[in-house]
């Protein structure tokens, strides 16, 4: 078990986290603090129990030492699909010689073909 120290800590980041999410997504509904289930034993917790007003503690298969704000909302963009520009990392077409300025320093030795 946590001391109350480190619980008060703790509701206080929960109840910033929820605040923080409420504040930006003003359409969605929190309803929950989603945490590893190592981390709620590892708390003194159970998963089910109220943790702030409104706001019920559930195990969710993220990362040890998160937490995240549970919603009735979308925020995987889903919704918002945008088609997306493929660029060829590597060109297909070849380019001449390399053209040196002027003042612009020596240009590389020349290599013999392996």
């Amino acid at each position: 078990m946590v001391d109350t120290v480190g619980m008060g800590k703790l509701l206080e980041r929960f109840a910033q986290g929820v605040a923080a999410h409420d504040r930006e997504n003003p359409d969605h509904t929190s309803w929950g603090i989603g945490m590893a289930h190592f981390d709620i034993e590892r708390l003194g917790l159970e998963e089910g129990e109220d943790i702030l007003p409104g706001i019920v503690l559930q195990a969710d298969g993220g990362g040890t030492g998160n937490f995240r704000v549970l919603c009735d909302g979308q925020h995987d963009g889903a919704g918002e699909l945008e088609e997306e520009e493929v660029v060829d990392a590597v060109g297909s077409q070849e380019i001449g010689e390399p053209v040196y300025v002027e003042g612009g320093g020596a240009p590389p030795p020349v290599r013999p073909p392996l």
